[in-house]
């Protein structure tokens, strides 16, 4: 078995075992590369149809082209899509950095979320390989009812062992993901064929490693005008892959408060 083929079997594994433990569950659309990764191998985890909603956090903020790639795929995927709004960035902790504070909108965007339609697990796209405190992420990660998590305190994964079920005063974060990297995502899209936004493709010398916010996120130089393209690049390159995102040039520890308090 070749390793893209071991890393889709573990997710596929992992979405099954959520969907049988937690009946009310919903799976978070970015738009971006990786969360298209995860409802492709939804479909081939559900023999087709997605069997529970897919969450769209909306800040408001997105891009043009992200917003056109929701709308017509939304329709194409035949997706239960539940649009979720944020809060105003006034209404959120002053204290944290100007990119930390507009980001976490989604935090509270989507802690409103989980309280309306009372969800007992989410299933999000991060992987270890992206950030250092998303590297301390369990498959399974139980969060307080108010989205806290204890970064101390999470249960053992060994070999491949996981603690899928929840008490009643918690909510799961579910991570088909994390063992992935940035080039196993691509390798991935360009053998399934995975649509994506055109943005993650250069443009006068310019693309978008990460998608994120228009007003926080930056593209990088490059000339990948192609899926291969952005293989080969990720090959050599050795510039981390939220070096377009704002929020991760600022206090060094912000990321993991945000994450603490219930950020993706």
């Amino acid at each position: 078995m070749d390793h893209l083929t071991r890393l889709e079997n573990q997710s596929i594994y992992i979405l099954r075992e959520i969907f049988s433990t937690s009946k009310n569950i919903a799976l978070l659309w970015s738009l971006g590369k990786d969360s298209n990764v995860m409802i492709w191998l939804a479909f081939k985890a559900f023999l087709g149809k997605i069997p529970f909603p897919v969450v769209h956090v909306d800040t408001k903020k997105k891009f043009k082209e992200m917003y056109d790639f929701r709308d017509k795929y939304q329709k194409e995927w035949k997706l239960n899509l539940i649009k979720g709004t944020c809060p105003k960035v006034e209404d959120i902790d002053p204290s944290l950095p100007p990119a930390a504070r507009s980001a976490a909108r989604k935090t509270e965007g989507l802690k409103n979320i989980i309280k309306k339609y009372k969800f007992k697990a989410v299933i999000a796209g991060i992987r270890k390989d992206e950030q250092g405190t998303r590297a301390k992420e369990r498959f399974f990660s139980p969060r307080s009812n108010e989205g806290k998590w204890n970064i101390k305190n999470q249960p053992p994964e060994f070999w491949d062992q996981y603690q899928a079920y929840m008490h009643a005063n918690f909510h799961m974060r579910v991570h088909p993901l994390l063992s992935w990297s940035e080039l196993d995502i691509w390798n991935y899209i360009k053998r399934e064929n995975i649509p994506v936004v055109n943005l993650y493709f250069s443009r006068n010398g310019k693309r978008y490693r990460s998608l994120g916010d228009k007003d926080i996120t930056k593209p990088i130089d490059s000339m990948a005008k192609s899926v291969s393209d952005i293989i080969e690049e990720l090959r050599v390159t050795k510039i981390s892959e939220r070096s377009g995102r704002d929020m991760d040039h600022e206090e060094e520890d912000v990321f993991e408060k945000l994450r603490s308090s219930g950020y993706l």
